[in-house]
């Protein structure tokens, strides 16, 4: 992550992200990402990539087309520096680097007029526009419709310096009211406690660009209709296969390469859990159905001496050496590429 970050913001490049000019093409923006991501020794496959760059501009156009008020962009930008500032807290030189950045940002946007605000915000969502692509955590809180569109809220705060919907004032040509209507609104509207800080340290008070799964969710157990069907007969396949348990047992004996230790000592070996919290795998466990509870099938692991040193044989013959170029800086490469761009 330092890697990644260092590089993120290196003088250079900030100095050239700074500099007025045109907003950057699709393809452009892509291969930026795509260096950044691989400034590290982290390496992605081209699936993954893509998921990862899908997610990263789905979000961003979340948090911008639900900014309450333009100005608010600046805001959602400064809890993604927060963020950042989290993750290297105890690196004082790349800190440097992301408060450098902060002042630059501070010292940039902090004039502009609303006006000039709204510009931005608007050529912001047609870059994103024609991007519809489906999330999962926005499906499932529903902020997010089967098409890719997201749902705009009609309740929460309102933006910061106006006032709750629900009145509407006459004035004469004077300047002066003369009379005031009260309507009924659908939505949920309040007024918000205090603007978010602009500071370099401060509440930002808006929600929007922080870590959007830190939430804790509930474990969905709704079943489908398919899935119940499957639940009425579970009890007929308790009982496993034997002739998948020898499909196992060879596979386990085709890996025989891999020696498995008892742990030692308090060791208790790792623990796999793909639940957020073990508050979410105690309540799935206890809402399962019983019939859809499978017992533990021992894998018979045999060690055969001759077919694992077979397989070690197989394995270094596949070692391939991954030459990395030489290169005087990754800040340099990435100022470079912009140049070809």
């Amino acid at each position: 992550m330092n890697d990644i970050i260092t590089t993120m913001f290196n003088k250079k490049f900030m100095e050239e992200l700074f500099k007025p000019q045109e907003l950057y093409s699709k393809k452009a923006l892509r291969t930026v990402y795509d260096r950044l991501a691989h400034a590290s020794i982290m390496r992605l496959n081209q699936a993954s990539m893509d998921k990862l760059y899908d997610l990263m501009t789905m979000a961003f156009k979340y948090q911008v087309l639900l900014c309450p008020r333009p100005k608010d962009i600046l805001l959602v930008t400064f809890n993604h520096l927060d963020a950042i500032k989290d993750f290297i807290r105890d690196s004082p030189g790349i800190l440097n680097q992301v408060d450098e950045t902060f002042r630059q940002l501070i010292e940039t946007y902090s004039c502009l007029s609303a006006g000039e605000f709204q510009l931005i915000r608007q050529t912001l969502l047609i870059f994103f526009q024609d991007m519809h692509i489906r999330v999962s955590i926005f499906l499932k809180d529903k902020v997010q419709n089967s098409n890719g569109r997201f749902v705009l809220p009609i309740s929460g705060p309102v933006p910061w310096g106006t006032e709750v919907p629900g009145l509407i004032r006459i004035f004469n040509h004077n300047g002066d009211e003369v009379k005031r209507t009260e309507f009924t609104t659908d939505g949920n509207y309040v007024t918000p406690q205090r603007e978010g800080s602009f500071d370099l340290y401060g509440d930002r008070v808006l929600k929007l660009g922080t870590n959007m799964y830190s939430v804790s969710r509930p474990v969905e157990t709704h079943m489908s209709g398919s899935s119940k069907n499957l639940a009425s007969h579970a009890k007929e396949n308790i009982v496993p296969n034997p002739l998948a348990k020898e499909e196992l047992n060879f596979l386990a004996r085709l890996l025989g390469g891999l020696e498995i230790k008892e742990p030692r000592g308090s060791e208790t070996g790792f623990r796999l859990n793909l639940f957020t919290t073990d508050e979410e795998e105690e309540h799935a466990a206890l809402t399962r159905p019983e019939e859809l509870s499978y017992k533990v099938i021992n894998i018979e692991a045999t060690q055969e001496p001759g077919r694992r040193a077979e397989l070690s044989r197989i394995l270094g013959e596949l070692e391939v050496a991954d030459p990395r170029p030489a290169s005087s800086g990754k800040g340099e490469d990435l100022l470079a590429l912009m140049d070809e761009l």
